[in-house]
């Protein structure tokens, strides 16, 4: 059996360093199933979103981590319609790692959950984005319109679903289309949309290329905060796009915690070693996108009504966050 050591492992003080190699090691072999042959290194597949937009990035650079410090993993990442695909993925065995919305999650997790969480990494904001000269200038503008309510299956789906109902926008109010960001984009340019929502940390790198090639207007809905909290206290707060984020006039709009969750069967001592290099690397991650920088391990604990994977709340109570 050949061994598989992290090469930049932080053992709690007192810990001898080949322990924490031999308790990687046993995770890691356990997975493949294999104790006597050389080990196969463990896929760590980690559902994302689109190509362009936050959790794409986030898990590209995430993956890259994970296969430079920890050889015996082979990290991909899976191109997905991003939060509630995620959370299916991640729950079915189809992947280990996935991002997710809050939102995406029952308020009250099942008895013993398929899916647990590693961290709240940063807060997805919610995008209503329409062209500058166009007609929509509040969230009661979209009646009667062309709208893209995100892919199906994803966050922003979820998200802007819930919003048009609260709004009363519902039923046949508003012409849906579900349409993931990059085609959302095309869509707007080409004037087959009169606006579009997405959900994501700043700056959204689709809508950051946009406002660069089209004059765009980002739609405040600051006030639809507390009429969504109504349903889901635990969730929505509101947050600010200040102008230097897109070059647009600075907005107030409705956001909600992103998590990265995990397949609840993972080792302890496999998923303690990802939570470590989620931490103790956010400076790299955010050299991929500026929303992984906002990360700390005193915020990634707050991740109700998801509980923690054993592995995760492990590496927080041993650095105390």
């Amino acid at each position: 059996m050949s061994r598989i050591r992290s090469r930049r492992a932080r053992p709690r003080p007192g810990r001898p360093r080949a322990l924490l190699a031999l308790l990687l090691v046993a995770a890691l072999t356990g997975l493949t199933g294999c104790r006597d042959a050389p080990a196969t290194p463990v896929p760590i597949r980690i559902a994302t979103g689109s190509p362009t937009a936050v959790y794409h990035a986030f898990g590209q650079s995430l993956a890259a981590i994970l296969n430079r410090e920890l050889p015996g993993v082979r990290a991909s990442v899976v191109v997905t319609a991003a939060s509630a695909e995620n959370v299916r993925l991640v729950g079915n065995g189809e992947a280990e790692l996935g991002f997710t919305q809050a939102d995406v999650l029952p308020a009250a997790p099942a008895a013993h959950p398929s899916v647990l969480a590693v961290a709240r990494v940063y807060d997805d904001l919610l995008h209503l984005v329409t062209t500058a000269g166009g007609p929509v200038r509040t969230l009661a503008d979209l009646r009667g319109r062309r709208v893209s309510v995100g892919a199906a299956g994803s966050g922003t789906e979820i998200t802007a679903s819930r919003l048009l109902e609260v709004a009363r926008l519902g039923d046949d109010a508003v012409h849906r289309e579900r349409l993931g960001l990059d085609d959302s984009v095309a869509a707007l340019r080409a004037g087959r949309i009169d606006a579009f929502f997405f959900s994501g940390g700043l700056p959204v790198r689709g809508v950051e290329e946009l406002s660069g090639a089209t004059a765009i207007r980002i739609v405040d809905l600051g006030d639809w905060t507390e009429p969504l909290r109504r349903g889901n206290p635990e969730v929505y707060v509101s947050r600010d796009i200040p102008r230097s984020v897109y070059g647009v006039d600075p907005v107030t709009t409705v956001a909600n915690p992103n998590f990265l969750v995990v397949r609840a069967d993972l080792p302890e001592s496999l998923v303690r070693e990802v939570t470590r290099l989620l931490m103790e690397r956010r400076e790299e991650l955010a050299a991929a996108h500026p929303a992984a920088g906002r990360m700390s391990p005193r915020a990634a604990i707050a991740t109700a009504p998801l509980p923690l994977h054993p592995g995760a709340a492990g590496w927080y109570r041993a650095t105390k966050p």
